[in-house]
């Protein structure tokens, strides 16, 4: 299966509108039934993971955004690459953690694969110990 590259930049630009609404729901129509998902990080972090059905990319933001203050995170989106199926998404983020209080910010990379206009793959790539840093105390 192949996908256009305007397909998938649609589909892209979809996703990111719907996570700028912080729409768990309407992000989680974009997938396809069966996905390939992988966020690394420490395992404490509960959002972490691989996940690989569609009903399990909604709880992904309902369990990860209340850790964050709200109204205090930023998304920077610089570029959107896109090659046939393949987008690649690289930006900021930066966020401050609600238990600790402090902030942080990693330059992340998003790729995901579209397919018959659904997204069947995204794997992030972001500062992984900074992030884990931030949920520590002290």
């Amino acid at each position: 299966m192949t996908t256009d590259t305007q397909t998938s930049r649609t589909v892209a630009e979809q996703f990111v509108e719907r996570l700028g609404r912080l729409d768990q729901d309407a992000i989680q129509e974009l997938f396809a039934a069966d996905i390939d998902w992988y966020v690394p990080g420490d395992d404490a972090l509960p959002w972490t993971g691989r996940r690989t059905r569609r009903e399990e990319v909604a709880p992904y933001f309902t369990t990860m955004w209340p850790h964050f203050v709200p109204g205090r995170s930023k998304v920077v989106l610089e570029r959107i690459v896109v090659d046939g199926g393949d987008v690649m998404l690289l930006g900021v983020f930066t966020h401050t953690v609600a238990a600790t209080g402090k902030e942080f910010t990693t330059p992340s990379a998003m790729h995901l694969v579209v397919e018959d206009g659904e997204i069947v793959r995204l794997h992030l790539y972001e500062d992984t110990l900074s992030v884990a840093r931030a949920f520590t105390a002290g």
